[in-house]
């Protein structure tokens, strides 16, 4: 068996550490990007105005009329419905900052992550430390990842501070030491099954995040169409609540795929390691507990015309169904699957 690596396990102690102070700071800046929302649109509707004069001018029509909160309004100056990069989004000097500051956190993050497993000389993901800090690592990139291809930093401040949650809990609540693996999880399944049920649960907390902007975003919309004030400037940097629903919805049914593969592999190691597909161990009945209530939004969603503040809801009580099995369940329940390693 490989010797463990302490050296190089104490620097990734330090990266994560590293990683969790450069998320820190961008999730300051996602959240004073939002603070200064009203500037930034105030800015970008001045820019809007510009060009409109001009193009007006160039066929000799009237100068355009100035109406304060029109951008505001439409939601989609800023961010466009599709979630798209829309022109003058530069204008958020404070956003990409953000963002430059959180792939910094990717890269020392993942350099972390790679080093416990060099360090440990197999997959970092044997205990609730290295389940945590994976974890955290694969949310940052998918999101980081998204960024590329959609303007998602209205969701930064949310998935920047779940991300340093999530290493603060594990650097604070759950540090264990690099050391081999116990007996029972020193099987190939180990990297089939956890594998996806950490990027399972990554996605699962980006759609955690966009149901809290959904009922965010639903609860302003009413209000102000009721002609109430409009107390969350800070969300009109965010689609509309049906964009967000729509595009939690894409994302969940990934999710749930990956979480049904999860509970299948699970049942197929459990035979291999414990002669049975089945035991109704605590880990076990919450995974089909997980599973149970994601299909259920899926289905309310698809055929019973779930949509709106109920939809997001039901995810939201999935996702903390992923909480609870993975804090009180490993903590306070014995079973078959006491690995947690505190």
């Amino acid at each position: 068996m490989p010797s463990i690596n302490e050296q190089l396990g104490a620097y990734s102690d330090l990266f994560m550490l590293l990683a969790a102070f450069a998320y820190a700071v961008g999730f300051i800046a996602f959240a004073w990007d939002l603070a200064k929302s009203n500037s930034t649109i105030r800015e970008l509707e001045a820019g809007l105005l510009e060009a409109e004069a001009r193009q007006l001018a160039a066929v000799g029509g009237p100068a355009p009329v100035k109406n304060a909160g029109r951008t505001a309004a439409s939601g989609g100056a800023l961010v466009s419905e599709s979630m798209d990069y829309v022109k003058d989004s530069g204008k958020r000097k404070a956003a990409r900052v953000a963002v430059s500051v959180a792939w910094i956190g990717v890269g020392i993050h993942a350099v972390a992550v790679v080093s416990r497993a060099l360090a440990a000389a197999r997959v970092p993901w044997g205990n609730m430390y290295e389940f945590l800090t994976t974890g955290a690592l694969i949310v940052a990139l998918v999101f980081m990842a998204a960024l590329l291809r959609k303007d998602l930093r209205f969701m930064g401040t949310f998935v920047m501070l779940l991300v340093t949650i999530m290493l603060c809990a594990a650097t604070m609540g759950f540090p264990t030491p690099v050391a081999h693996l116990v007996p029972a999880l020193q099987s190939p399944w180990l990297v089939i099954h956890v594998s996806i049920a950490v990027l399972a649960s990554a996605l699962f907390t980006i759609t955690f995040a966009m149901g809290v902007l959904q009922l965010l975003q639903d609860g302003r919309q009413k209000r102000l169409a009721a002609g109430g004030q409009d107390r969350l400037a800070f969300m009109r940097l965010v689609p509309s609540a049906v964009a967000l629903e729509n595009a939690a919805y894409r994302v969940n049914t990934v999710a749930f795929v990956m979480w049904t593969f999860t509970v299948m592999a699970g049942a197929v190691w459990a035979e291999a390691a414990w002669g049975r597909y089945w035991g109704w161990d605590t880990k076990e009945v919450w995974s089909f507990v997980i599973w149970v209530v994601y299909a259920g939004y899926l289905h309310a969603r698809a055929t019973r015309g779930w949509t709106g503040a109920r939809s997001a809801w039901l995810s939201i009580i999935g996702y903390l169904c992923i909480i609870f099995n993975f804090t009180v369940v490993n903590l306070y329940f014995n079973g078959l699957h006491s690995y947690a390693g505190v």
